[in-house]
């Protein structure tokens, strides 16, 4: 597989229909999958090596952007979601990988600008749920 396209990576909303649209004006995009370990260790564990229970660490996902304000439709909506608190259904697409999909809540939204520059923006989400993975 050849390198891929920062800008084709893509973070996707359901816009409230079913329908996912792309968060405009994001120039960075990340998606972090992470797991709990659960130590098992105890005093016969063989050469007193740390031992893991397989499968019983508690997943989650973060999933972050930046970019630009455009005042898009996109925009109002995570505004929205923000100030209720909702859950809502999120893609992120990574080309020639896959899509993952799954509810996720908007933790935290920034908003800066400074004097001579655009107004620019960051989103964080956390997964409320289990996550789907379709491969590309």
């Amino acid at each position: 597989m050849s390198a891929q396209k920062g800008k084709d990576l893509l973070l996707k909303l359901d816009d409230g229909t079913g329908n996912f649209v792309s968060v405009a004006g994001l120039r960075t995009r990340r998606l972090s999958l992470s797991a709990d370990s659960v130590d098992v260790t105890d005093a016969e564990s063989a050469g007193r090596w740390r031992e893991l229970l397989e499968g019983a660490g508690v997943k989650r996902a973060s999933l972050a952007g930046a970019g630009i304000f455009k005042d898009a439709d996109s925009d109002a909506l995570i505004r929205q979601l923000f100030f209720d608190g909702a859950l809502r259904g999120w893609q992120i697409v990574v080309p020639s990988f896959g899509t993952v999909s799954g509810v996720f809540q908007i933790v935290s939204l920034d908003y800066r600008g400074e004097h001579s520059a655009e107004i620019t923006f960051d989103i964080a989400l956390e997964s409320a749920g289990a996550l789907a993975f379709v491969s590309a």
